[in-house]
């Protein structure tokens, strides 16, 4: 299957008290994904159910977590929750129900 592909960097700022972080860097690593994420996060913003941050995390992750799904599909992990998962995807395409 042909994918977009992507760095992810995740940099850790605080901890939950506010405290600066610990670690001295951040996670990097590749991925791939049949759809564009980045037009992805345009139309889960453009929903208008979350913030700005709220909704790209939200996109961003996922489409990381649907693709490992994809990639994965007869894995036992995912066999109670992958047709929830079609569903809820199906779901979120209509957009949003005012």
């Amino acid at each position: 299957m042909k994918q977009h592909q992507y760095r992810i960097t995740v940099e850790h700022l605080a901890d939950a008290n506010g405290n600066p972080s610990t670690y001295d860097k951040p996670l990097t690593f590749n991925a791939g994904n049949h759809d564009d994420i980045f037009r992805v996060v345009e139309f889960v913003r453009a929903r208008g159910d979350f913030s700005e941050d709220q909704a790209t995390a939200f996109a961003v992750g996922l489409k990381l977590f649907g693709e490992t799904l994809l990639e994965n599909k007869d894995h036992p992990l995912f066999a109670d929750f992958r047709s929830h998962f079609v569903d809820f995807m199906k779901h979120l395409k209509k957009g949003r129900a005012e």
